[in-house]
């Protein structure tokens, strides 16, 4: 057993591995797992995209009643593989950009199947030293590689909810710190009110974290034509409040992929004493590559930034990035303690960076992503996503009655026709062509067909068979009227 204060090393085991060869109750199962995995993945280039059956109809083929008796766990996994993969979304396509999902690359998949097989309870630093080794690895790399602050604190969480909410609680209780009061034990109620402020195109799930941390809704201010915050508008509000203010900035807006001017937006929002918080859910990956770093100039003086390796980085779900400059101000907002736990006194625990004490060891897929690719690899990822988008953009902009909406500035396209039935026609055929998938969504009071570019295998013929199926689309769509 490690004890509290322990350093973290632990002696060699005395006791010899066992054997391999010995007969084990997960080998049949795992051969099961095996094949219909390796089945699904081999073929989701190619298949139609969109599911074909709904949640009741997989029910049915699933079964609804509980069984009165057991049943094979091997039948159970052919039951749950073949019942289930009509009811499934080929988001792995690199065809696929209905959201900004990235599909899993090879090494990341393989590294969470062994993670699920070593069943690790992340935690505590001292119980389960090997992965936490390898997420604060992680950690140490990522902000490295995104060119934050060195010494600023990773949190391993869920996505980019329980990011925007780790970032901004640990903002939130800086601010009221500041002010004199003390969120740990006083709460909120009673204590100075913390200012919301952000830009009137900032993404939902920041709403949402700042509904759970009883901030209310936030105070908006006006975006410019690509969704980008307007910084005199921005120094306006800061001046028109007082008290303790966290301002959101935005790395990448989700339907144009535009940046906030970072260096003006913190300059202005520091000098009023608020905290910064910044959403690059997928836009931060901009960072990591030097063509593109131009796009994140001055974000590195932010307080925290969100991002999901899920996302650009192509890990499996879930896996969202919380990253603080001060750690202890994210370690106050998140820590926890017990007297059966055993704390570490070198570093920080894991549940003292995120909202939980309990979790997989999601960092794990991301150490090998960034193992497997380096530096430079992980620049070319990037770099290859921005260039899909932009010839997509280009190619789809030469069609008839295709317009263009926004900067193509990262991995974002926003398209439209004449008018939204006919722009939502569009997406709707693609969807029942199956080869693309590109899902509508609003944006400047218009109806536009969105294509969020993040699949680590969209290349240049991907983009050459998505410009190809959106030219069939729009010709059944004028041949329909």
């Amino acid at each position: 057993m490690v004890e509290p204060g322990d350093s973290g090393r632990i002696a060699e085991p005395s006791l010899a591995a066992p054997s391999l060869a010995a007969p084990s109750p997960y080998d049949d199962v795992l051969d099961v797992a095996e094949r219909h995995a390796r089945a699904w993945v081999s073929g989701i280039r190619e298949r139609p995209i969109p599911p074909r059956l709904g949640t009741d109809e997989v029910k049915e083929r699933l079964g609804r009643d509980l069984p009165e008796s057991g049943e094979p766990a091997t039948e159970v996994l052919d039951l749950l593989a073949e019942a289930s993969e009509p009811g499934l979304m080929a988001m792995g396509s690199p065809r696929f950009y209905g959201w900004v999902i990235g599909g899993t690359q090879p090494v990341a998949l393989a590294a969470d199947w062994i993670v699920s097989a070593w069943d690790q309870n992340t935690g505590l630093r001292v119980v389960t030293p090997a992965v936490v080794a390898v997420e604060e690895l992680a950690g140490e790399w990522l902000v490295d590689l995104l060119g934050l602050p060195a010494g600023s604190e990773v949190g391993f969480v869920t996505g980019a909810t329980m990011a925007q909410f780790t970032c901004m609680a640990a903002g939130r209780d800086e601010v009221l710190r500041r002010a004199g009061w003390d969120a740990e034990t006083q709460g909120l109620a009673g204590g100075p009110k913390v200012r919301f402020i952000a830009g009137e195109e900032r993404h939902g799930t920041n709403d949402l974290a700042a509904r759970y941390l009883g901030l209310g809704s936030p105070i908006v201010v006006p975006s410019d034509e690509q969704g980008r915050i307007r910084v005199d508008e921005l120094e306006r509000t800061l001046a028109e409040g007082t008290g303790p203010a966290i301002v959101l900035l935005q790395a990448g807006n989700i339907h144009s992929g535009a940046y906030d001017d970072f260096t003006a937006a913190i300059r202005v929002a520091h000098a009023a004493g608020a905290w910064v918080h910044v959403d690059g859910a997928f836009g931060l990956w901009a960072a990591a590559s030097p063509k593109l770093q131009h796009l994140v100039a001055g974000m590195d003086d932010a307080d925290s930034w969100s991002s999901d390796a899920h996302k650009t980085l192509s890990v499996p779900y879930d896996c969202g990035l919380a990253i603080v400059r001060d750690p202890k101000a994210m370690h106050r907002a998140m820590s926890m303690h017990a007297s059966y736990l055993q704390a570490t006194d070198v570093g920080a625990d894991p549940h003292e960076k995120a909202p939980e004490l309990s979790r997989r060891a999601r960092g794990v897929p991301t150490w090998a992503v960034l193992r497997t690719m380096g530096r430079t690899g992980v620049a070319a990822l990037v770099e290859q996503l921005s260039d899909a988008a932009s010839g997509i953009a280009e190619g789809v902009g030469r069609l008839p009655g295709v317009e263009v909406l926004n900067e193509v500035v990262f991995t974002q396209v926003c398209i439209a026709l004449e008018d939204d039935a006919a722009t939502e026609a569009l997406s709707e055929r693609l969807w029942d062509e199956g080869e693309v998938l590109a899902m509508t969504s609003r944006w400047h009071d218009r109806a536009v067909v969105r294509f969020s570019v993040s699949n680590w295998q969209t290349d240049a013929a991907q983009v050459r068979r998505t410009v190809d199926a959106v030219e069939r689309a729009l010709a059944a769509v004028r041949a329909g009227g």
